[in-house]
């Protein structure tokens, strides 16, 4: 099949740039109808227009949404969903600041526990109803390989994706018997805006230049080079497909072999 996604419509969270966008222009190729989800409405009305469609019949738009606004999100995605069910959900948020875990507020914790796995429950509370309607869905949540091994200096971060993966882990084992996936990407080092955000925020803490930082990274993954983002959006594409049907449940790791557990 050409198109293997033709007829499908999948909501990707994060859309206007990095792994998100890729994400959307992977899925679009794919022949899936795609809604790019973020707060800024001018930025995602470009990428809309520029994903491509070669599939009949096929067709893009936006939703224009906070994260940090818990009813307003609902209300925005269930409309959407209400006009054209959503079948593939790509949970995808920006991590949190950094800095060690002893020393963020406990308001720290709150405010992204609400950004990340309240507000992914509210996503997945809005799609589920087509979803299971059509008896077929993909759920796949962007999070992070300090799931399986906690990263220095992102404590808050590391401790809200583990929440989330094991949110997801159990979502997996109540969906399956409706022919819904639950999977999590964990993104090694990737070239977006958010290793630039680490990389200033380590360099601002340690006096090191960010290219010596930088350097001793890539010295840990054994590719030996950051991930481009349509890397990542390749895996998440596969678990998004129709021939990704019985991988359910699962950690991808996308990370050039950095991660050195199981």
């Amino acid at each position: 099949m050409s198109h293997p996604l033709q007829g499908k419509h999948a909501l990707v969270c994060g859309g206007s740039e990095g792994i998100g966008l890729a994400t959307a222009q992977a899925l679009a190729a794919m022949g899936a109808d795609v809604t790019v989800l973020s707060r800024r409405a001018s930025r995602l009305s470009e990428v809309a227009a520029a994903l491509p469609c070669p599939a009949p019949g096929q067709r893009h738009g936006f939703v224009a949404a906070d994260a940090s606004d818990g009813e307003g999100l609902s209300a925005a995605v269930q409309a959407l969903c209400a006009a054209q069910p959503v079948h593939i959900l790509v949970n995808n948020t920006a991590g949190p600041p950094g800095g060690p875990a002893h020393a963020a507020s406990p308001d720290d914790y709150v405010a992204v526990f609400g950004q990340h796995l309240v507000a992914g429950q509210r996503l997945v509370q809005a799609v589920l109803p087509g979803m299971k309607a059509d008896g077929w869905g993909r759920i796949v949540n962007v999070i992070s390989t300090s799931v399986k091994e906690p990263i220095a200096n992102l404590g808050v971060s590391n401790t809200i994706r583990g929440a989330v993966a094991s949110w997801a882990k159990t979502l997996a084992s109540e969906l399956g018997p409706f022919g819904i996936t639950v999977n999590n990407v964990l993104p090694g080092y990737t070239r977006t805006q958010r290793l630039d955000q680490i990389l200033t925020e380590r360099a601002a803490a340690t006096g090191q230049p960010a290219d010596t930082i930088a350097k001793g990274m890539l010295a840990t993954v054994p590719a030996g080079r950051f991930a481009e983002p349509a890397e990542i959006a390749a895996a998440i594409a596969f678990l998004a497909s129709v021939p990704a049907g019985y991988v359910n449940g699962i950690n991808l790791p996308v990370d050039g072999g950095r991660t050195r557990s199981l």
